[in-house]
Parts: structure tokens; sequence; C-alpha cells
């Protein structure tokens, strides 16, 4: 009976994995579409858990920046909007849309509002824990991931890392430099 039960376990969490290339991971784009993250393949990627009424909204428009700076390079942002933290993004996703663009000038892709904690959270996020440098869950909004063109984590930078500050703009160069 308890060889059962730990293969019952076992199998359970091998099937909680999320498997392939962040690029193969599902997302719902802000404007509703099911893809996947394949048009970015080759290009490094910072991927952000964004929210519209946190302290750290104002990340917007850093994020946006360097976005600007960096996109020729190949670097492309994207914002995935969650409600998980304190309800700190209420609105519905052409709300939320909106919101960055009108405020923050962002024109990175966004996609869904989405969950990015336990079992039901987003294959990108669970892609992202499981292959990045901690599979810590994600403590607050605006938790940062920067992927490099071969599909690898690079790094991961907390809600209080500013996207122009130097640790973060120094992985994102060495990145886009590989």
């Amino acid at each position: 009976m308890k060889i059962l039960v730990m293969i019952g376990v076992f199998m359970g969490l091998a099937s909680a994995n999320a498997t392939g290339s962040i690029y193969e991971q599902t997302v719902t784009t802000i404007e509703g579409k099911k893809t996947t993250l394949a048009e970015y393949k080759g290009k490094p990627l910072l991927v952000v858990n964004i929210a519209t009424q946190c302290g750290y909204t104002p990340q917007l428009t850093g994020l946006e920046k360097l976005y600007q700076k960096y996109k020729a390079q190949g670097l492309v942002v994207v914002g995935i909007p969650s409600n998980e933290f304190g309800g700190q993004t209420p609105e519905k996703d052409v709300d939320v849309k909106t919101f960055c663009k009108v405020h923050h000038g962002v024109t990175f892709p966004l996609m869904s509002k989405t969950k990015v904690l336990g079992e039901q959270k987003s294959p990108v996020i669970k892609w992202l824990l499981e292959q990045g440098p901690s599979q810590k869950e994600i403590g607050w909004n605006f938790e940062k991931f920067l992927v490099t063109p071969d599909g690898k984590v690079a790094a991961r930078f907390g809600s209080s890392d500013k996207p122009e500050s130097a640790a973060v703009t120094a992985a994102i160069e060495k990145t886009i430099k590989k």
C-alpha cells in the first residue's frame, strides 16, 4: 500500500512539471488569442508578472524604456498581469492594456491576466520556476525572469529590482552578447 501511494505521488509530481522549451508554453495574448511564445525563439526575453495598482506599477515605465533601448538587439519584454497579490490588477484585460499604454506608454507584448501561483499557474510561469535559478514561488508583483536567446533562464530578479538597475541592465547586456 505504501508503495502504491508513493508511486501515485511521484506520478502526480511528474505530471505537474512543465515540459519542452519556453517557446512551446501556451499563453493567451491580452487580446484573447491562444498561442505560444514561438515567435520570440532566438531572442532574449524578460518575462515579468505585472500589476496595475501596485506600489511597483511605475516599473512599467522602466520596462518600456528597457524594451525600447534593447529591442533592436532582440530583447522582448513580456508582461503577464496577475491579480493574486492583494487584488492589485482587478481590471479586465482590455482595461489592463489601456492602462499600461495610456499611463506608462507600454508597447511590449502583454499576455492575458493569469495565475502565477499554485497548481493553476500559467505554463510559462511554471516553466520559468522549474528551469530558473530558484524554484521558489513568485513572492509579489514585478518579479522578472531573463531568458537567453537559446531558451535558458539566465537570471531572476525580485520586485524591488528596478528594470533600469545596474544588475538588470548588465544581465540583459550579457545575455544579448551571447
